[in-house]
């Protein structure tokens, strides 16, 4: 859960406030406001034979998918899914589109070893922050992972964060750490292990958020089409930047696609909002997306 600002709260209570055709407050835009419209459409879709319509909402997204996680290991693992995170604004302001594919976040730290000594005599040891420098610069040479997603292109991307090291001015530090954010896309990885053939340095992963891509081209056209019919505006397959729950569903052999009412800039802020008319709109899409799903040939 993202804690909410000073604003967006009273006595504990989550405040809730419509004005100008909008939601305002903590989860309105990421994502209950998608939640609400699922729920909508899952009561109101008229199915056809053969296939059952599934709502699940998972807890935990914000902290490595806990909910997500959880219930894949308990066998939740659907043949498709729609997760509603946001996709509204990609293509043009406005629009909801459909995202067929994200980037993943893998977050590690490279610990550097090395021998402390006085600062008067270096020589006498090993200076982890030189070796440090070292392992950032060859992080700084690896070229960033591309991909294409049903013709959509994506790069990821890597960056040195963080870096601590030495314990005083006269002493040569024997100890050094580096955390490294990777942007990481479908089937590419930088080769972040190859570090490790530096001296002293040895790298641990601390988070491993998986990206998504859609497998299933008709899956993705069917939802577009009723992202289509749905409004004015002309939606396209899209990439989101952020990792989301379709990651661990992906991961699990769910074919995914994106498709939510938050803009981009509105999640985790203190004015917070989604729009009333594209929360009506996800509704619409939902709704259609399972009614058509009887339409879609089997893979």
């Amino acid at each position: 859960m993202v804690p909410p600002d000073e604003s967006q709260v009273d006595d504990g209570t989550y405040l809730v406030e419509q004005r100008d055709g909008r939601l305002y407050g903590r989860g309105t835009a990421d994502m209950k406001g998608a939640v609400a419209a699922a729920m909508c459409a899952f009561r109101d879709a008229d199915l056809g034979d053969g296939y059952e319509l599934v709502f699940a909402s998972f807890v935990g997204e914000e902290t490595g998918g806990a909910g997500a996680r959880a219930a894949i290991d308990d066998g939740f693992v659907p043949d498709y899914a729609v997760v509603g995170e946001g996709s509204t604004g990609y293509s043009a302001p406005g629009v909801t589109d459909v995202a067929v594919a994200h980037k993943g976040r893998r977050g590690s730290t490279l610990t550097v070893e090395g021998k402390a000594a006085h600062a008067s005599e270096p020589e006498a040891g090993e200076n982890a922050i030189y070796r440090a420098a070292d392992a950032v610069d060859a992080v700084g040479t690896f070229d960033f992972p591309e991909t294409t997603v049903l013709g959509h292109e994506m790069r990821g991307s890597i960056a040195v964060t963080e870096i601590e090291g030495g314990t005083a001015w006269n002493v040569i530090p024997e100890a050094c750490t580096v955390t490294v954010d990777e942007r990481t896309v479908p089937g590419e990885r930088v080769p972040l292990d190859r570090i490790e053939e530096l001296p002293g340095v040895t790298v641990d992963v601390d988070q491993d958020l998986p990206p998504m891509a859609c497998d299933d081209p008709a899956f993705a056209d069917l939802v577009l089409d009723a992202a289509r019919d749905a409004q004015d505006g002309d939606p396209q397959h899209v990439g989101k930047p952020h990792a989301t729950d379709a990651g661990w569903l992906a991961a699990a052999g769910t074919t995914c696609v994106v498709c939510g009412a938050a803009e981009q800039g509105e999640a985790h802020t203190a004015e917070e909002s989604v729009s009333l008319d594209v929360l009506d709109r996800c509704y619409r899409i939902y709704r259609t997306a399972a009614e058509r799903f009887g339409t879609l040939a089997p893979r």
